[in-house]
């Protein structure tokens, strides 16, 4: 008796241990990531028609065909059924149209290089909200935060008022990253010498969780921030505290910044170059150096002229 309650007992285990796991990928607070969420559940459950149903059948099939029944039908020479054979194909075959057709729908509407058209299932963005534009640069091993509309830049810490569209530009120093806030959107990697970008709105205020999704070196797992969710009063009481910061952040401070460090604090600069993130992207901050993209536009002239 003691081993069968032990047994069930760890049979239940996994239950109570999965009880504590943060759901924040299935109850977020931003209008992508919910839409994404849902997206999952419904992908589930269309194909849970077809696994719940195979699986239940196969044990019935063991069961009610074992050896020792002699009471069920036995009939050697069966070989077809045609009806059988509809449901068989026919069924996954109707599942897999409609995951197809979820998912071409799907990664139109929420493609993260689209403007966002709404707030939430139940608002339309208003015409006077003006969408706010931030430039996020992964570095070894911390995130760059750079507000060009409002002059200042943060290090590890990001903040966004709610209910307004959001566009972030994401580029790389180094090697490849993934920018992740699971509240707000899914992951959108992160690229030297590329630029990708990300439209989300986040609907509730709060503090969330932001990190690197993709194994990037030894600071790995020191590479996180804290988002926050604000009201547009308190975003703007947020601004004028980083503006009130003494830090300047130009281009040999950059230099220093992006060495290589890990467990990074917080840190703000109540000014930023204008042209950081430009230099940034197109790998050209040391003095010297060509930007890529005037590279690429001498190479096209040339090109041309040929």
């Amino acid at each position: 008796m003691v081993s069968l309650i032990s047994r069930r007992g760890l049979l239940l285990l996994p239950v109570f241990l999965l009880a504590g796991c943060n759901t924040v990928v299935m109850n977020p607070s931003g209008d992508i990531a919910s839409q994404q969420g849902r997206l999952i559940v419904v992908s589930t459950l269309l194909m849970l028609l077809i696994i719940v149903p195979v699986i239940a059948l196969t044990i019935w099939f063991a069961w009610r065909y074992r050896k020792n029944n002699t009471a069920a039908r036995y009939e050697p020479d069966w070989d077809h059924s045609t009806q059988l054979e509809l449901v068989i194909w026919g069924a996954p075959l109707l599942i897999i149209i409609a995951l197809g057709l979820l998912t071409w729908i799907s990664t139109h509407t929420l493609d993260p290089y689209r403007p966002l058209s709404r707030l939430d299932a139940d608002r339309p963005i208003p015409a006077d909200v003006k969408t706010l534009t931030v430039e996020v640069v992964a570095l070894d091993w911390k995130w760059l935060f750079i507000y060009p509309e409002q002059g200042i830049a943060t290090v590890n810490e990001l903040a966004a008022p709610v209910d307004v569209p959001i566009r972030f530009k994401i580029t790389s120093s180094t090697i490849m990253n993934s920018f992740f806030i699971p509240a707000l959107a899914g992951q959108i990697y992160a690229m030297p010498g590329m630029q990708t970008s990300l439209n989300a709105v986040i609907n509730k205020p709060g503090e969330f969780e932001g990190f690197s999704a993709n194994y990037s070196g030894a600071g790995f797992s020191d590479m996180r921030f804290k988002f926050h969710g604000l009201s547009q009063e308190n975003f703007d009481q947020w601004v004028q505290a980083r503006k009130a910061a003494s830090g300047h952040l130009n281009r040999p401070d950059y230099l220093q910044l992006e060495k290589p460090s890990e467990k990074e604090p917080v840190r703000y600069y109540g000014t930023v170059d204008k042209d950081l993130y430009h230099a940034i992207l197109n790998r050209c901050i040391e003095p010297g150096q060509m930007c890529m993209d005037q590279m690429m536009s001498g190479h096209k002239m040339e090109q041309h002229h040929e």
